[in-house]
């Protein structure tokens, strides 16, 4: 929402790429429109120079973006000219208008021709409660089955971590980086005291009243508040189930090793009894255990020997 503003969408650019483009119409978003892969929505495409980047904003760390900027990119380099393939973010895209932006249509894709497209770029910006680095990279080879030292299909993809605190280099060149990691943090802060409605709106005065952010809270203050208070709440649900699961492990662990002692136990009285000459029968009378159970422990560990 904040980046989808053309100028401030290249300030960013400029910080990561370390390029100084100042004319924002140079930029050209190429967002797929309502493409959503394994139930996450890709946040930004654009095209500038011949480069095109890719930028996901997440709040949880998805080992499988690699795999997922692959199906996105591969949709953006083969555009079809049919309109429910649109590949632009306007929907009356033409077939020339794509060729402008150095993709590919159905009609030069199997020419012999060799085709020139733009060189990609895969970002991922960070700011979960989870512990991460400033820089991380994530490859689609991390994915394969088998590994090797080379594979002939990579995608890499950077991790930048933009809690506060974190890429400072980074911060000091996009103030509104700098500022949304900001507002993040002090909605975090307040909710973990007030209730989340609540929070959203003193860190939203707060930043409105010290500069921080100021204008575009002000202009989309309505918006800003509910997408805040939907995203951290799926968030928190997302942490939620990730405990639970952790939880239901950890049972299922104490279960498990519970049962593997008491066979352990039922094991060891079972080959004293065989070593006494004491039958299948008299053994599982005396255990209170079925004779099927008694043999089905004598096989499996290999007291029959």
């Amino acid at each position: 929402m904040l980046f989808g503003d053309r100028e401030r969408l290249l300030g960013l650019y400029n910080a990561i790429s370390g390029k100084n483009y100042q004319d924002p119409e140079e930029l050209e978003i190429n967002t797929l429109e309502n493409a959503i892969y394994m139930g996450m929505k890709n946040n930004l495409s654009f095209l500038i120079d011949d480069r095109l980047s890719l930028y996901e904003h997440q709040s949880t760390v998805n080992p499988n973006m690699p795999l997922r900027f692959l199906f996105y990119i591969s949709d953006l380099y083969f555009c079809e000219q049919r309109a429910k393939r649109a590949c632009l973010h306007d929907h009356l895209a033409t077939a020339a208008r794509v060729k402008d932006l150095g993709m590919t249509t159905e009609e030069n894709f199997y020419g012999r021709k060799a085709l020139s497209i733009p060189i990609p770029c895969f970002v991922i910006f960070y700011n979960g409660a989870e512990p991460q680095p400033d820089r991380k990279i994530l490859r689609l080879s991390d994915l394969y089955t088998v590994r090797m030292k080379e594979t002939q299909l990579e995608l890499t993809a950077v991790l930048l971590n933009i809690n506060r605190n974190h890429n400072r280099e980074l911060m000091e060149a996009c103030r509104d980086l700098k500022d949304y990691a900001e507002y993040v943090d002090r909605v975090r802060k307040y909710a973990r005291e007030l209730p989340l409605s609540e929070a959203v709106e003193r860190a939203i005065t707060e930043c409105i009243r010290e500069g921080i952010l100021k204008e575009f809270l002000e202009k989309n203050r309505a918006e800003v508040k509910k997408m805040s208070i939907y995203e951290y709440d799926q968030e928190k649900h997302i942490r939620m189930e990730r405990q639970d699961a952790w939880e239901d492990g950890v049972q299922e662990g104490i279960k498990e090793g519970e049962l593997r002692g008491r066979n352990a136990q039922l094991v060891e009285q079972i080959k004293k009894k065989l070593d006494r000459g004491k039958s299948i029968s008299r053994i599982a009378e005396e255990l209170e255990e079925t004779e099927n159970r008694i043999q089905e422990l004598i096989r499996e560990y290999g007291l029959d020997k």
